[in-house]
């Protein structure tokens, strides 16, 4: 009895310290751009050690769903996740062409606006750096399939801003972890999305505005991936190479657009593996807290 009885003790302090350790993660909500009669919030999350520290990095995350779906609390896990390791998290709602009966596309609100909404996200993060003590140059975007191409796009369209940023601020982040990335945006669904401003395609597609000397990017992809063919972000890495761009493209035999599906710890988007080949790279890049 006496036995049985340390073994459960034991186990009661392993629960409360694990708990104890997924409480010291602090998730706050903020609203970071009003537009359009929308408030765009985003989760921020942080410990309160990182804190105590200066020159903190930040990984601003954001969702995947076609420019008309999905919801920032795909990235939650990962952002706890990395919170844990001395990073400030954040993961961004954007404007999505969907209309409030669930139609899409939605008449004004186009990936386009989406992107504005991506260089407004990393804007903010700049500006209020101060408030978790980030190092500003130490700031990385991370998305999913079209929020990869919503992080590219903070390093690469600087033709298309919202009227209200400053741009004194430079959106571009520090580094781009890509998974399952859309690099391309001449595609059937993004022509829907943009109906009669179909013309606009070409100004927030990443492959046509590659260029020298892009923050160093690792992107994640499965080899039958059907939504983002494999071959497209071939040729975008044959490109960016040549330009003298760092690009690590990680494919995954035989695996389709979510690289861990059926995993649901990080909304099948990637499983723990992904994550520490992610963490290795951050940490070539001397980005990776000493935590």
């Amino acid at each position: 009895m006496r036995k049985i009885i340390i073994h459960f003790g034991l186990t009661f302090l392993l629960i409360l310290n694990g708990n104890a350790q997924d409480n010291r993660i602090i998730q706050e909500r903020k609203i970071y751009k009003q537009v359009m009669g929308q408030e765009l919030a985003v989760d921020v999350f942080y410990a309160n050690e990182t804190l105590e520290g200066k020159d903190n990095p930040a990984i601003a995350f954001f969702h995947g769903g076609g420019w008309a779906y999905g919801s920032p609390t795909e990235f939650h896990n990962v952002c706890r996740r990395y919170a844990k390791k001395g990073f400030v998290t954040f993961s961004f709602a954007y404007r999505l062409s969907i209309c409030e009966n669930g139609l899409v596309p939605h008449p004004d609100i186009t990936p386009v606006e989406s992107v504005m909404d991506a260089r407004s996200a990393m804007r903010w993060v700049k500006e209020h750096a101060g408030d978790w003590n980030i190092d500003s140059e130490k700031v990385i975007a991370a998305g999913q399939s079209a929020g990869g191409q919503l992080a590219l796009s903070t390093a690469l369209m600087n033709h298309i801003n919202e009227a209200t940023d400053n741009p004194e601020t430079e959106p571009s982040p520090c580094a781009l972890l890509l998974y399952a990335s859309n690099v391309n945006t001449m595609e059937a669904w993004v022509d829907r999305l943009l109906g009669d401003r179909r013309q606009e395609i070409w100004s927030i597609s990443p492959y046509h505005h590659l260029k020298p000397n892009m923050p160093p990017a690792i992107e994640f992809h499965g080899t039958a991936d059907p939504m983002v063919n494999f071959w497209i972000v071939e040729y975008f890495k044959e490109k960016t190479l040549e330009l003298g761009n760092r690009f690590e493209q990680i494919p995954f035999e035989g695996k389709g657009h979510y690289l861990a599906e059926g995993d649901t710890t990080y909304a099948t988007y990637f499983d723990e593996a992904v994550m520490e080949r992610t963490d290795s790279f951050l940490d070539e890049l001397g980005l990776m807290p000493d935590y």
